[in-house]
Parts: C-alpha cells; sequence; structure tokens
C-alpha cells in the first residue's frame, strides 16, 4: 500500500483514510483539525484511551454507543460518575468492556474537572510550532514526541490515567495540535486558531 492514494472522489488523501467510508469522513472531516473544548478534548481524549491495544476503526464505529454511555460526554456529569455507572457500562455491550479503561475516564473527568485552566488550555500548551513541511511518507510521522512526553506526564501528575505519550501524540494528530497529513493530502495544512 503507498502512503498516499487518490479517492474515487479524485483527492490524494493519506492511505488509511481512503481504506473505508468511516476512515475518509473521519479523515476529511475531523482527523488534523483544530478542536478545542474541555468537553470535545474530553471526548477524544477517553477514546484515544479506549483505543489503546485496538483498532480505531473499532472506536469510530462505536463512537455514538460512547457518547450515550459517558453522558454526551460532559465532564462534570461522567467526573459524578460511581461504582453503579462503572458496572452498567461494564454491561454495555455497545462500547468496549475494559474495566481499566472505564474507571479510567471516570478518573480523568474528575482529574479534568478540577483544572483551574481547563482542559483545552492545559493541552494545548503542548501543541508545537506548526512544522516547516508536513511529512511526505508514513516513515517520518513519529509514534512520540517531546511534547506529548510532557503532555502525558503533566496529565498523569494531574491524576490522569492510560494516557502515555503514545496515546498523548495520538491525541495531538487527532485534535490538529500536530499536523500528520502528508505532504500532498488534500485535508492537510489547517492549523487555523492555533
Amino acid at each position: 500500500m503507498t502512503d498516499l492514494v487518490t479517492g474515487p472522489d479524485g483527492l490524494p488523501r493519506c492511505a488509511w483514510g481512503a481504506s473505508t467510508p468511516d476512515y475518509a469522513f473521519y479523515h476529511d472531516e475531523e482527523w488534523g483539525r483544530p478542536l478545542r473544548g474541555d468537553d470535545a478534548l474530553y471526548e477524544r481524549l477517553t477514546l484515544e484511551a479506549f483505543q489503546s491495544g485496538l483498532s480505531w476503526l473499532t472506536i469510530l464505529r462505536k463512537r455514538q454507543a460512547f457518547r450515550l454511555a459517558f453522558a454526551g460526554f460532559r465532564i462534570e456529569r461522567v467526573a459524578r460518575y460511581g461504582e453503579a455507572d462503572v458496572a452498567r457500562l461494564m454491561a454495555d455491550a455497545g462500547i468496549v468492556r475494559n474495566r481499566a479503561k472505564i474507571e479510567a475516564a471516570v478518573a480523568n473527568a474528575r482529574a479534568a474537572s478540577e483544572l483551574p485552566e481547563g482542559l483545552s488550555a492545559l493541552l494545548w500548551s503542548f501543541a508545537p510550532p506548526p512544522r516547516a513541511a508536513r511529512p511526505r511518507s508514513f516513515a517520518e510521522v513519529p509514534a512520540t514526541s517531546p511534547e506529548s512526553v510532557a503532555m502525558a506526564k503533566a496529565l498523569k501528575k494531574r491524576g490522569f490515567r492510560f494516557v502515555g505519550p503514545t496515546t498523548a501524540y495520538a491525541l495531538m494528530q487527532a485534535t490538529g495540535m500536530v499536523d500528520d497529513h502528508l505532504a500532498d493530502c488534500h485535508a492537510g495544512g489547517d492549523r487555523a486558531g492555533v
């Protein structure tokens, strides 16, 4: 598989973004676009943590069920979840039923609710300056960065769980803190508002 493919619509895109309709929409409309807002970033942080060890496609296809299960990812609501909610989530076949990840999502909501600067401000404080050029191949795309290592360390210090440097870097890619769309991909280059 080449790193860049031209889809049926004639647009060049990162190969992973052309592999299924679910990925194509996500690639073209969300991945790499700047995202702000505490609840919106909490959703992405939670989904990236649930993805650990799984296919992102699995998470995308369960996203609506996750939104229902986690009260639309409203931090203040999830922060109040107790053991009965964890038991309810463990019985929900629509989501990934992993106790450690579910408990981390609740703990992360509690940690996010206590951030004086808010989750969005904290996460975006680790965004690196835009690169001079986007990567030309996936071989140039790292799994972590100094910024993602620092982000993971800062989150852990504040009580967040299940967010290591690789998950933090995936979050940075997904939310436009870094632009890892390949150089000739039609969807890259949107760092507006950074």
